[in-house]
């Protein structure tokens, strides 16, 4: 397996992804694909590479802090990575929580809205 390479096509397959995404991303420098006349080949470091963009996609990152997370992998190892991991996460949790205040606000609103039109509707 560790001589697994994917087509463009296959990669694109494989994660789901529109062919637009996947040049956007070789486009922002998230994936650095082989080259072999036009066409691409998508080793396995660009494969774990592509399951982490998705996943940080997932949680709600940006593109930019995703790329500068998978830097700091190739600039100064793993440590130092998973430090900023811990840092992100804790930064993404926040946000994700006060989303998620906000949204149960907009449901009890639209709730009450919802139940006061009925109860008039009934009346």
């Amino acid at each position: 397996m560790a001589d697994q390479r994917l087509s463009f096509k296959e990669m694109c397959a494989r994660f789901d992804v529109t062919p637009r995404t996947l040049r956007y991303y070789e486009y922002i420098e998230l994936l650095h694909p082989e080259r072999d006349g036009r066409a691409r080949w998508y080793g396995p470091r660009e494969i774990a590479r592509m399951t982490l963009i998705l996943r940080g996609r997932k949680f709600g990152f940006q593109l930019e802090d995703i790329r500068q997370w998978l830097l700091i992998y190739e600039n100064e190892g793993t440590t130092a990575q998973m430090k900023a991991w811990i840092k992100m996460a804790d930064r993404q949790l926040e946000e994700l929580d006060q989303q998620r205040k906000q949204l149960n606000e907009a449901i009890d609103e639209l709730k009450s809205l919802r139940d006061g039109t009925e109860a008039t509707l009934k009346a």
